[in-house]
């Protein structure tokens, strides 16, 4: 489990920043807190599959980008 976190940890952080999105963007869309998005980014957090989904939508790309 802890693989495929940190996975979805690298692909969030690298499609965020080459949208040149904050950390803050994606926890405004989602409402949820700044803090739990950076918990995600570095593996330390495991969203359900609809949060995935919900930031898929927030970065405009399929969930699956996220989970590759």
């Amino acid at each position: 489990m802890v693989q495929i976190s940190a996975k979805l940890g690298q692909n969030l952080k690298r499609i965020r920043t080459k949208k040149k999105m904050s950390q803050g963007d994606i926890a405004r869309n989602l409402e949820v807190h700044r803090a739990y998005i950076s918990g995600i980014e570095n593996g330390k957090r495991n969203p359900t599959l609809a949060t995935i989904q919900k930031l898929a939508d927030a970065l405009e790309v399929s969930a699956d980008e996220l989970l590759k």
